[in-house]
């Protein structure tokens, strides 16, 4: 009887002890699964840019965005954005004007008591917002992310892939630029040996950009030739130009982007460019008088959508 009872406590001990051992694994495993996130949560990239060098959290939640080309690709990647300027969006961007999105301010003066209130986990700036770089710094990591002009594609797509790794989509990043090389080498194969002048329009006058400028991929980057390869590129606002100008120029394509449609809402680039000067043309007298899409040139380059956009306008301009 006694060695029974002793067998019977042996037993409940084993199980007991087993229990325990279970328990203490299950506990282990359970640390261990929370640790692997914790560290997946606070997974950082490291970023240099021309502004200085940055830790990003990688697929960060809250996300402001201070340049319309960045917010245009993550649109197009389908990615999280908490705040912009909702003042001047793009028309093909405009969900972003809606009450689902902070408004921060605009481009030029920022909302920095907004942003406080946000606590964004990155925020993407360009040209603009250059000088006041260190300001948002203290609020949030800061990305710069301003197009070099001088070195269009190469820059354009340094920063699509910056994107793509930051928010791990790397995959279909490069799937986006592989069609956009597509598309420049089909423009390339068409500009042959024509030669353009690209135009801005404002408050009717007229500025013009050459090679290495704001909008000199026309002629850096498909190929098209500028009729004058001595145009400053020193400055966003191009090179004030008359009328004159152009006529002695007289590019086989005239390349016009309106600043007043997209900034005052009133279209007048038409009204601007085709007076009797311009008319003496062979851009003119030919119907190669280009009227580009400002949303894209003016207020969003530099995103995927826009710069696919705006390679396609340069060759539906040239057939």
């Amino acid at each position: 009887m006694k060695k029974w009872w002793l067998s019977v406590v042996a037993a409940l001990l084993l199980v007991v002890l087993a229990a325990c051992g279970n328990s203490e694994n299950t506990s282990s495993n359970t640390s261990n699964d929370n640790n692997e996130k914790k560290a997946a949560q606070v997974e950082e990239i490291t970023v240099k840019h021309e502004l200085g060098e940055v830790k990003v959290k990688k697929n960060p939640e809250k996300v402001v965005v201070f340049d319309f080309g960045v917010l245009d690709t993550l649109d197009r990647l389908g990615t999280n954005v908490t705040g912009l300027p909702q003042m001047n969006v793009p028309s093909y961007l405009e969900k972003y004007k809606s009450g689902d999105y902070e408004n921060v301010g605009s481009l030029q003066e920022p909302d920095f008591e907004k942003l406080s209130e946000i606590q964004p986990d990155v925020i993407f700036i360009s040209g603009r917002q250059a000088k006041l770089y260190d300001k948002f710094s203290e609020i949030a990591p800061t990305v710069y992310m301003a197009v070099d002009t001088k070195n269009y594609l190469d820059s354009f797509s340094n920063n699509m892939k910056l994107l793509g790794q930051i928010f791990d989509k790397e995959d279909e990043v490069e799937a986006e630029l592989e069609n956009i090389q597509k598309q420049i080498d089909s423009v390339k194969a068409k500009a042959g040996d024509k030669k353009a002048l690209i135009i801005l329009t404002t408050g009717g006058k007229v500025s013009a950009y050459g090679k290495g400028s704001r909008f000199g991929l026309i002629h850096d980057v498909l190929g098209v030739q500028a009729v004058d390869p001595n145009l400053k590129a020193d400055t966003p606002h191009g090179q004030n130009v008359s009328f004159e100008y152009i006529a002695e120029q007289n590019p086989d394509y005239l390349f016009v982007i309106d600043r007043d449609a997209v900034v005052e809402g009133k279209p007048t680039a038409k009204q601007t460019i085709e007076n009797a000067l311009v008319k003496k043309t062979k851009a003119y007298q030919n119907g190669h008088i280009v009227y580009l899409d400002p949303n894209y040139w003016y207020l969003s380059g530099g995103g995927l959508t826009s710069v696919s956009e705006m390679i396609k306008q340069v060759e539906q301009g040239l057939e």
